[in-house]
């Protein structure tokens, strides 16, 4: 019955950090593009910034 328990309280924490890890992938996935959009955009007006069209 010990045994039993242990296993049980083992795939609990399992399932728990599981859980957490899906959890931060999908709000890193909706995060990725607003920081890529970010970094392009400050691209984009960093090399267009000092130069003069003749």
């Amino acid at each position: 019955m010990k045994q039993l328990i242990w296993i049980i309280a083992v795939v609990t924490v399992l399932f728990f950090i599981a859980g957490a890890t899906i959890r931060a992938v999908a709000f890193l996935l909706w995060v990725a593009p607003v920081l890529l959009l970010a970094a392009l955009l400050a691209f984009f007006l960093k090399r267009s910034g000092g130069k003069r069209i003749p």
